[in-house]
């Protein structure tokens, strides 16, 4: 491996915001899928889980193409699920709050939230929204204010301008430099990570079901 190429790497890695991340819930275009997690790697998160509960959706393959990730997935950790509980036990060990996207009467603008702070956003599928279980293992709701007739954006549209949102707060208080809020064992978790990745090939990665839960 060539300098320029290490630098990229650490720098990459440097970056990385291991406090904040997405959930899915059943989100069934793959389309959608890739577009979510190119979003998510260009605004520095190291993971995102993925979760199918409908028992005819769930795959013995989760498969991301490259057009549409445009190699995202190398450098995003997926956390694949087919249980609910299971899923949000795992967010709930690592990140301090979880909020879900929902047009409720409680929900709360992005632009009125703090995502300085350690936070799992859930995002429903594209037909449905969030169904009422996950709703309830959530610690609130939120939204993007919208003027339109029609109240709602596609779900890879949602995603990113929530998560630049929460890039622009993170950005001004030198979140992606000097003040990165990664603790030092959580750095070299995600350097690894990345080192080894990078002795990969770039192809089409899948993520097999294991156990509820793929964790690689």
């Amino acid at each position: 491996m060539n300098e320029e190429r290490i630098n990229k790497i650490l720098e990459l890695a440097a970056k990385r915001q291991g406090n904040m991340t997405v959930i899915l819930e059943n989100v069934m275009d793959y389309h959608n899928l890739g577009a979510v997690m190119r979003s998510c790697d260009a605004v520095g998160c190291f993971e995102i889980f993925v979760v199918f509960t409908v028992p005819s959706k769930q795959k013995n393959d989760l498969r991301l193409g490259k057009k549409t990730a445009a190699g995202s997935r190398k450098w995003l950790k997926v956390n694949y699920f087919t249980d609910l509980k299971t899923c949000f036990e795992m967010v709930r060990s690592r990140y301090q709050k979880i909020w879900c996207t929902a047009l409720e009467a409680d929900a709360e603008s992005i632009y009125d939230k703090d995502f300085t702070e350690s936070f799992a956003i859930l995002f429903g599928n594209e037909k449905d929204g969030v169904s009422k279980e996950a709703m309830a293992l959530c610690d609130g709701n939120i939204l993007i204010p919208q003027v339109g007739m029609a109240q709602s954006l596609n779900i890879s549209v949602a995603c990113a301008v929530t998560m630049y949102e929460a890039y622009r707060q993170r950005f001004i208080k030198g979140f992606y430099g000097e003040n990165n809020p990664n603790d030092a064992t959580t750095k070299q978790i995600i350097l690894e990570t990345y080192m080894e990745r990078n002795k990969q090939k770039d192809r089409v990665r899948s993520v097999p079901v294991i156990k509820n839960n793929y964790d690689k």
